[in-house]
């Protein structure tokens, strides 16, 4: 191998682990919609199980978080592929979809600050999407199995939500299949804490992330972080 394309190699490894931070960061901060969009389902989903010791509740409810994150890496795994394949087969290079990748980045910042809230508008896109898989996801219940419970978190995955879409279109400029997943397994981490917490701990969590000094400062590490992807393609599309 060549010092140059090890040099490469070392760049795109350095990359991978900041935009796996990044997500994950993403998921933390933004999570604070998720107690809005799936607080309520995973409170409603602690009352459809059956009257269990408490260890069984937090496997159960384990379960159906590690389903949830399933989903969202098998679409960042879909998405990144298809986002390469497609850029291989027009003849473009990758730079493009990083360009906006880093636009999208820099629209989720502003969405964290409380600046702009169009991400919200993305949630009628998979309005659609959900008509199907609601119906499934209620045959599941009570979640008195693991089997259940797994299968329903696999449904709560594709529940409509502009922030994972936001997530899913960055990871199609993700640069392939395994990087895709990544980023979305990473974003999903980031919100088992505000899904997982509940009472005084949960209360404690969104005071913190509604703290406007909080968001600021979480949207500017993100905002820099956008500003150099979109930078960074910029310079190696022109030279």
């Amino acid at each position: 191998m060549t010092l140059q394309h090890q040099l490469i190699k070392n760049h795109d490894i350095r990359r991978m682990i900041t935009d796996l931070l990044a997500a994950l960061l993403i998921g933390l901060i933004g999570s604070s919609h998720c107690l809005v969009m799936c607080g309520g389902i995973a409170a409603a989903l602690q009352l459809s199980m059956p009257t269990q010791n408490l260890l069984r509740k937090m496997q159960l409810q384990s379960l159906l978080s590690i389903g949830r994150l399933t989903t969202y890496s098998l679409f960042g795994a879909a998405v990144g592929y298809f986002g390469a394949s497609a850029m291989q087969f027009a003849g473009v290079s990758l730079l493009w979809l990083r360009l906006i990748a880093g636009i999208l980045l820099l629209m989720m910042a502003m969405y964290i600050s409380r600046l702009w809230f169009g991400l919200i508008q993305l949630e009628k896109l998979g309005q659609s999407l959900w008509r199907y898989v609601q119906p499934v996801a209620k045959k599941l219940l009570p979640l008195d199995s693991p089997a259940k419970a797994y299968s329903y978190g696999l449904c709560w995955g594709a529940l409509p939500c502009g922030l994972v879409y936001s997530t899913l279109s960055w990871s199609l400029a993700s640069g392939g299949l395994v990087q895709g997943g990544l980023i979305m397994l990473s974003f999903g981490i980031g919100t088992l804490p505000a899904i997982l917490l509940t009472g005084s701990a949960a209360n404690m969590l969104t005071k913190l992330k509604n703290m406007q000094l909080f968001r600021y400062i979480s949207a500017t590490i993100l905002s820099i972080y956008a500003l150099y992807t979109i930078w960074n393609a910029i310079h190696r599309l022109v030279y």
